[in-house]
């Protein structure tokens, strides 16, 4: 069977596997985490579950358990023979280093697992492990069981996903020109359990969902996860925090 390649994109090195990997362990985090305020993640005693918030992306990661020997290892007729296994694994701890110059600084390389023609994973290593077995009288290795977990990235040409935007005013200039500026009501969608939240209706009437917090102060909500089919206090220029409004 062919070997497994880890393919350094930016300079196109191959590192072969010693030994293909006997399993590929693939886990998948969907873009799902528990809502959170300043104080800590949004919950309360009645809830059976902490409320999720849908963020998008997630992460896919893969996981290979390699083995290396130096007594497996094929070299050259007039090549020494090796004596330390961390001469074939030393390349792969090296994935998982910042690189320190060039337009990569401060990233690990992006990597390609590639294994016959079902294999073709981009990805980043996040984490490198080893357990270093047979060693000599003056401490050199032998044997290596190696693990590596790649985060699976964006494939050439694909976009990035963009950086969230910050409001365009801080919570204190926001609550400043909030203060005095004449109220409208506004009347929620759906049920009683099934309303809009806070950052949607702030994301509409504040132009960014950041202004949640300022909504529920507003509409002195104590439980801001409870405000379903509850008419909120709204501005009535709905540019005064957005960065329009007055000076």
């Amino acid at each position: 069977m062919e070997k497994a390649v880890l393919l350094i994109e930016h300079s196109g090195e191959h590192l072969r596997c010693l030994l293909n990997p006997e399993h590929l362990e693939l886990r998948r985090h969907a873009g799902v985490v528990s809502r959170r305020s300043l104080g800590g993640v949004m919950t309360g005693a009645s809830l059976s579950d902490d409320p999720l918030l849908y963020v998008g992306g997630g992460r896919t990661e893969f996981t290979l358990d390699l083995l290396f020997d130096v007594s497996l290892a094929v070299r050259g007729p007039d090549a020494a023979p090796l004596d330390d296994v961390r001469e074939l694994t030393g390349p792969l701890w090296d994935l998982a280093e910042n690189s320190v110059s060039g337009d990569r600084r401060g990233r690990p390389p992006t990597v390609r697992f590639l294994w016959g023609t079902s294999w073709n994973l981009p990805g980043v290593v996040a984490a490198v492990s080893e357990r270093l077995e047979h060693f000599t009288r003056d401490g050199k290795p032998h044997r290596s069981w190696l693990r590596l977990s790649l985060l699976r990235v964006a494939v050439a040409g694909e976009a990035e996903p963009n950086e969230p935007t910050a409001p365009p005013l801080d919570r204190e200039e926001a609550r400043q020109r909030l203060a005095g500026s004449e109220l409208v009501t506004h009347e929620p969608v759906g049920g009683d359990r099934g309303g809009e939240r806070l950052d949607q209706i702030a994301a509409e009437r504040f132009g960014h969902p950041g202004y949640w917090s300022l909504l529920a102060e507003v509409n002195d909500l104590n439980d801001p996860l409870r405000p379903a089919g509850r008419p909120l206090r709204v501005p009535a220029d709905s540019s005064l925090v957005s960065g329009g409004g007055r000076a």
